[in-house]
């Protein structure tokens, strides 16, 4: 019988968020509307065509997908981070990477969660070997561990800014290894893999005949990058045919209530695997999110979506910064690069962690602010003593009136933590 973990960090949300005054645990970019979508397409309400065609009838939808929201999202693959990067960076970076990947090498899942569990189950078996990044989402590594495989995970650490070590991914490849798993952007560190070390781990699973499956939910959102440094690009930009990517709309394109995700692979024998699975847990997507996701990923609508939700994460970020340097004895953290989530030690006055599902818990129950306590949701509690995770791109003044609340417990009942 196959048994998974409990999924801790899906089960924490399902616990607290219903009831949270102040959700700073959301990892989505602040969510838009329809009325949104329209606005973002720029054009004044009598020039933009209905969202939704009230006259189509609700049949199931296309089985992989709509041929318009394939084709847009093989778009988002055509060079790195649609609409960030100067036309010129753009066309250097496209000369430089393969042909971009076709609605036919694109399947659309019920979210990035169906897609990265659908792209495992087909890859991965008893015997298999997988190295998973870490820390990460734990369906990465737990979902390889319920399909019999054995999973060493790649550490990455606070102390050397979150960053992955190549030497020793050399070391952890096996005779049986069969799957690299990266996520990139990280969750939930917000730190990056960039282009160099990107193409080093591509080489390394070329010389072994590895699959490279990277989760890129967060792309394109490589807000906070040092000055000068470009964006990475997608995983499917190198030159290597085993690499899967997934994504979805929930994150960096703000619509999560449409459950649209993908797979997109130049692999076409891994995309058919994935189908063929696919026929046993969905026989499409609805019709209507399907017809609102190609929307919103339509030109203008994705350019404005993009260009609104980096500045927001920028914004909000700073304010947290600021939030967090009143406070600075008690906080230790590397600043995220991309995505939406922040990964925050605290610890007393000695430096000693504090009890981070303590902290959790009291600050919800006095305050309403909810975060997610990274060392019981994102692996041993060992290795993630005193961390939080803290979402950081809900609306401005979401964020701040979290932060408010939250100033009030770190001043009169934080030291009152136990630590561990």
């Amino acid at each position: 019988m196959v048994k998974l973990a409990e999924f801790s960090v899906e089960r924490w949300m399902d616990l607290y968020e219903n009831d949270a005054q102040h959700n700073l645990a959301e990892t989505c970019c602040a969510s838009i509307s329809l009325n949104d979508i329209l606005q973002f397409s720029g054009a004044s309400s009598s020039d933009v065509p209905p969202l939704i065609d009230l006259s189509r009838k609700q049949t199931y939808g296309a089985i992989r997908g709509s041929a318009g929201l394939r084709a847009n999202i093989a778009k988002l693959y055509q060079g790195s981070s649609v609409a960030l990067q100067g036309n010129e960076q753009q066309q250097q970076q496209q000369s430089a990477s393969p042909a971009g990947i076709t609605a036919e090498q694109v399947l659309v899942t019920t979210g990035a969660i169906h897609a990265n569990f659908l792209a495992l189950y087909t890859q991965v078996g008893p015997g298999d070997h997988v190295i998973c990044h870490y820390p990460t989402y734990q369906q990465l590594y737990s979902v390889p561990e319920s399909l019999g495989a054995e999973v060493s995970l790649w550490r990455s650490s606070a102390e050397n800014g979150w960053a992955l070590d190549l030497q020793e991914l050399r070391g952890l490849i096996r005779p049986n290894t069969k799957v690299i798993i990266l996520n990139n952007p990280q969750n939930p560190t917000g730190a990056v893999l960039h282009r160099e070390f990107l193409r080093s781990v591509v080489e390394i699973a070329r010389e072994h005949n590895l699959i490279v499956h990277c989760d890129e939910v967060y792309r394109p959102l490589f807000h906070s990058l040092p000055q000068g440094e470009t964006s990475p690009p997608s995983i499917l930009e190198f030159d290597y045919e085993n690499l899967v990517s997934t994504g979805s709309m929930s994150k960096a394109f703000s619509l999560a209530g449409l459950r649209i995700g993908w797979i997109a692979s130049r692999n076409q024998n891994i995309i058919e695997a994935c189908a063929s699975s696919r026929d046993y847990t969905l026989i499409s997507v609805s019709q209507v999110d399907d017809e609102i996701a190609t929307r919103a990923l339509s030109t203008p609508c994705v350019e404005n979506l993009l260009s609104r939700n980096m500045e927001l994460a920028r914004t909000n970020l700073d304010i947290l910064e600021t939030f967090l340097k009143e406070f600075s004895w008690a906080v230790q953290w590397v600043r995220p690069q991309a995505g939406t989530t922040a990964f925050v030690k605290f610890v007393d006055r000695q430096g000693r962690p504090v009890d981070e599902v303590v902290l959790c818990e009291r600050l919800m129950e006095t305050t309403g602010v909810m975060l997610v306590p990274g060392g019981r949701c994102f692996g041993e509690s060992v290795d993630f003593k005193g961390y939080v995770r803290v979402g950081y791109v809900p609306e401005r003044e979401v964020l701040e009136r979290g932060l408010s609340a939250w100033r009030v417990f770190m001043r009169e009942e934080y030291e009152q933590l136990p630590v561990v």
